[in-house]
């Protein structure tokens, strides 16, 4: 079984992936945009540079995305995060390339759980919990 989050778009979800992508030290294995899929009749030209569906790989992580559809709006995640643990030496600066562009919502610092622990909204409007795991 596979639970992965699935990251909705306002449109730059083709920017977002490539950045995850460096920061994550991921690999896209697939993206997808409108315009090169057997649906491409079935939007608008406007859309078809818009990406209907990614994938990226860091690890045992994965991460999947796409733009909102033109006739939908985009659904907030603001009751959802995506949770990163790595180890001390990747987690703060982690957190501070997801940081950049974006707005913290809770600076990486010590906590009683986690030498270091930070939550940050990225500048795609995705939601980040960076943990420190001293085990890795």
């Amino acid at each position: 079984m596979e639970i992965a989050p699935y990251l909705i778009f306002n449109g730059n979800c083709a920017e977002a992936f490539p950045f995850y992508e460096r920061v994550l030290g991921g690999r896209i294995v697939m993206m997808q945009t409108h315009g090169e899929s057997p649906m491409k009749d079935q939007v608008g030209a406007d859309w078809h540079d818009k990406v209907l569906h990614a994938r990226m790989e860091a690890g045992n992580f994965v991460l999947m995305g796409s733009d909102a559809p033109p006739s939908e709006a985009a659904v907030s995640p603001r009751d959802m995060h995506v949770s990163v643990s790595t180890g001390a030496a990747d987690a703060e600066r982690l957190f501070n390339a997801l940081a950049a562009g974006g707005r913290v919502t809770m600076p990486f610092e010590k906590t009683f759980w986690s030498p270091g622990f930070g939550m940050v909204v990225d500048r795609f409007g995705t939601p980040w919990m960076v943990n420190t795991d001293p085990a890795r």
